[in-house]
C-alpha cells in the first residue's frame, strides 16, 4: 500500500485543525496509519523557524524582507518533506498537513506580492515536486474568519485587511489553476457541513484509487 498526501489551505480561522482532525479519525477508523503535521514547524528545525516567521526575530523591531520570508518557509518545507512527510509516504500512511507549499503561493506571491514564478520553483525545488493528491481550501471572508480567532495575532494575521484579502483571492486563483487537485469547500457552513463535502470527496477518491490500484496495482493508494 502507498501513502495518500492530503493538504488543508485558507486563510486563518477558517477551521482547518478542525477538518483535520476528523479526517485523521476518518482514516484511523478504517485501520490507516496517519501522520498530521503542519507548515511551518512540521519538524525541530521547521519550529525554530515557525518561531521567526510568525512572531519576528529576538526584539528587534525590523520585519523579515520577503524575499528571505520566502526563503525561510522555503527551508521548512524542505526539512518537512525530508523528514516527515516522504519517509511517511514510503511506509504507505495518509499524511495530513496543515499548510503546504500553496500557502507559499498565496501569502508570499499573492499577499507579499513576489513573483509567484519564483516562489512557485523554490517550493518545487525545495519539496523535489512534491504534491498532495488533494487539497481542501475551506474559503471564507477573512474579516468573518479572523473574529474566530482565539489568541494574539501574529505577523500574518496582523498584516492588515487588503493583505488578508489579496491571500484569500490567490487561494482560489490557486484552485481555479488545479482543480484536479483542489477541493473549494464554504468554511462560513456549520463545521459539519464542511466535513459532509470533505467526506464525501474523500470516499470517492479512495474509490478513483481503488479501481486504478485493480487495473495497475503500483498505482495504489
Amino acid at each position: 500500500m502507498t501513502g495518500l498526501f492530503v493538504s488543508f489551505e485558507g486563510v486563518d480561522g477558517v477551521g482547518k485543525t478542525t477538518q483535520v482532525e476528523r479526517l485523521r479519525a476518518y482514516f484511523e477508523a478504517r485501520g490507516r496509519e496517519v501522520v498530521v503535521t503542519r507548515e511551518p514547524g512540521g519538524t525541530e528545525l521547521g519550529r525554530a523557524i515557525r518561531q521567526m516567521l510568525l512572531h519576528g526575530v529576538g526584539s528587534s523591531s525590523a520585519d523579515i524582507a520577503p524575499r528571505a520570508e520566502a526563503l525561510l518557509f522555503a527551508a521548512d518545507r524542505a526539512q518537512h518533506v525530508a523528514e516527515t512527510i516522504r519517509p511517511a509516504l514510503d511506509r504507505g500512511a495518509v499524511v495530513i498537513t496543515d499548510r503546504y507549499l500553496d500557502s507559499s503561493l498565496a501569502y508570499q506571491a499573492g499577499g507579499r506580492e513576489l513573483t509567484a514564478d519564483d516562489i512557485r520553483g523554490l517550493s518545487m525545488w525545495a519539496t523535489g515536486g512534491l504534491l498532495p493528491a488533494r487539497t481542501y481550501l475551506l474559503d471564507m471572508d477573512p474579516a468573518l474568519s479572523h473574529t474566530r480567532l482565539q489568541h494574539s495575532a501574529d505577523r500574518m494575521e496582523s498584516a492588515g485587511d487588503d493583505f488578508q484579502r489579496r491571500t484569500r483571492q490567490a487561494f482560489l486563483d490557486l484552485a481555479a489553476d488545479d482543480p484536479a487537485r483542489f477541493r473549494v469547500i464554504d468554511a462560513a457552513q456549520p463545521i459539519d457541513a464542511v466535513w459532509s463535502a470533505i467526506a464525501d470527496d474523500i470516499a470517492a477518491l479512495e474509490a478513483a484509487a481503488s479501481v486504478a490500484a485493480a487495473v495497475d496495482p503500483r498505482t495504489e493508494a
